[in-house]
């Protein structure tokens, strides 16, 4: 009993150090909501208020919002936190932050059922949840508004559903139906939940076989009419597809054929056969898809460098150093230990094999959001082998456990203490300009200033870019009466955004501006120029210029 109470106190413990890790300092860390960020609170708020988004769709289950097509779940799932707490970052990010949280306690009992026969598969699921906990990666998209952190929720839910429902089968239409819900959460997962779904009944086929057929059925059915409304927007509005079409390594095929046509001209010149087999379209796409699958297994991605600023913390990765030997020792565990059967190891390796295949065809690969999904499997692995590690010291003398143990628990404790001020302290100063920093400030001095003047131009070209989206959601601008002005009428590729109220969003041209002080410009340094009168410089965190406001005289 003693033992149980134990380790119950220690569950709670991790999952308090989740929920406090992942809300400290929600709505200041990091210091801006993205152009996403606010798109989906606006949105929220739309919906809440008129049940039409920004363009007037009408309960959509897609946001056209910047030309790139939302899912809109994650906006439905913040109409709650919106309505709770008002339109502002913490609200937005609420979500995010709560569903993170809530993995944590669910990789705990998902791992309990995955490693059913193993004898030490308590101590395995309390490592898994911690390491998850404290996880850089997981972290970094619990605390901001993307909805690939929903998938990984959703993903560890479905499947620990799945498994139940192998005992218990009226869990089953449950897990279908969050398999065919995470379809509406993000692009990735319309590759990867189908796919990992299918795993689970192929490896399971013999067991789903002899099960009441009600259930399956009943599995089949509610998947399937959930499904039906993607369905339907996937046939009568291609758009949606735009963003895939847009990152995929076909978007501009002359860029990325060019030098094979180049080469199949000299192959056809000289009739080298072989190289007109070597030299063709579709081996070059099979290339690229293989090396983007492969750059996620680079291991200076993971523990060194990370990809984009706003992907991870400042000189981190997405991993801990220390994590790296156990991750690569419970790699092996898992496919070399008796103790572990193979239906429990099927279900991880294709996990994490099918992880980076959504994001294999796609550009600026090894990328971060796109490949969640190999969470919260790396954590297992790497929680395997701090299991095999204990099993190792277990058999070492005193001295040299005592030495293993303080070596690591200090290399630990430094790599963690270092990621807590990466990410909560260095992170704002250094990567402020990548989160949009700047636009609360310029808002709130736009609308001090407003009554002095007639209009209000904002610019929207980069670093600016979306700047329409900023200003409707730091003065929460009444939904209806955007809506009553005809909404937004382009996204994002167009760049020609509704104006409301005094505001316009267009690019500046200051040769032909309107001069008088009629007009107050907002706009980046280079907008400016003679004649202007600059009242307010808003600085990025590192004391760099991000947005001046002024009038030409």
């Amino acid at each position: 009993m003693s033992f149980k109470i134990n380790k119950k106190i220690i569950l709670v413990f991790i999952l308090l150090l989740a929920a406090g890790l992942r809300f400290y300092r929600l709505g200041l860390v990091p210091p801006s909501p993205n152009w996403d960020e606010v798109a989906l609170g606006y949105n929220a708020h739309s919906l809440y208020q008129t049940g039409m988004d920004e363009y007037g769709a009408r309960w959509p289950l897609i946001l056209r919002s910047f030309d790139d097509y939302k899912p809109a779940l994650y906006s439905y799932l913040a109409i709650l936190p919106v309505r709770l707490f008002g339109l502002n970052v913490f609200a937005v990010r609420f979500v995010a932050a709560f569903l993170g949280s809530l993995a944590i306690w669910l990789i705990y009992l998902l791992v309990k059922e995955v490693f059913t026969a193993l004898k030490q598969k308590e101590t395995l699921a309390l490592l898994a949840a911690f390491l998850l906990a404290i996880s850089p990666w997981h972290l970094q998209f619990s605390r901001i508004s993307f909805e690939s952190n929903i998938g990984v929720f959703f993903n560890i839910l479905l499947v620990w559903l799945f498994l139940k429902g192998l005992k218990k089968p009226i869990w089953l239409p449950v897990s279908a139906a969050l398999a065919a819900i995470n379809i509406y959460v993000y692009q990735a997962e319309k590759v990867f939940t189908p796919l990992l779904f299918l795993s689970l009944i192929i490896i399971f086929l013999k067991q789903l076989i002899r099960l009441p057929k009600k259930y399956l059925v009943g599995a089949v059915l509610i998947g399937g009419l959930l499904l039906i409304p993607f369905a339907y927007s996937t046939f009568t509005t291609p758009e949606i597809f735009l963003r895939a079409k847009g990152t995929s390594i076909s978007a501009d095929q002359t860029q990325f054929l060019g030098p094979t046509v180049k080469r199949l001209e000299v192959d056809r010149q000289k009739g080298d056969y072989l190289g007109l087999v070597l030299d063709n379209r579709r081996l070059e796409y099979a290339k690229a898809f293989v090396g983007g699958y492969l750059s996620h297994f680079n291991l200076n991605w993971l523990f060194l460098t990370g990809d984009q600023p706003r992907h991870h913390a400042p000189g981190m990765g997405l991993m801990y150093l220390w994590e790296l030997p156990f991750l690569l020792w419970g790699i092996y565990s898992l496919v070399f230990k008796k103790e572990i059967n193979l239906k429990s190891k099927l279900i991880i390796l294709a996990w994490f094999l099918i992880a980076p295949l959504p994001a294999a065809f796609t550009t600026g690969v090894p990328h971060a959001v796109r490949t969640m999904r190999f969470l919260p499997v790396l954590q297992i692995f790497t929680a395997l082998g701090l299991l095999s590690f204990f099993g190792f010291l277990e058999k070492q003398k005193l001295l040299v456990k005592r030495g293993l143990i303080i070596a690591l628990a200090g290399f630990a404790i430094f790599n963690f203490a270092y990621f807590l001020n990466q990410y909560f302290v260095q992170q704002n100063y250094f990567y402020s300009q990548y989160w949009q920093y700047g636009y609360k400030q310029a808002v709130e001095k736009a609308e001090n200033l407003k009554a002095d003047y007639e209009q209000i131009v904002v610019s929207n070209q980069p670093h600016l870019d979306q700047s329409y989206m900023f200003f409707l959601f730091y003065t929460k601008y009444p939904p209806a009466k955007y809506q009553a002005l005809g909404g937004t009428v382009s996204g994002g590729f167009a760049e020609n955004h509704r104006g409301f109220d005094k505001y316009s969003f267009r690019p500046i041209d200051w040769q032909n501006e309107e001069s008088g002080g009629s007009i107050l410009y907002v706009g980046r340094p280079e907008d400016f120029g003679g004649g202007a009168e600059i009242i307010e410089k808003i600085n990025f965190l590192d004391g760099s210029e991000a947005i001046w406001i002024g009038e030409k005289r």
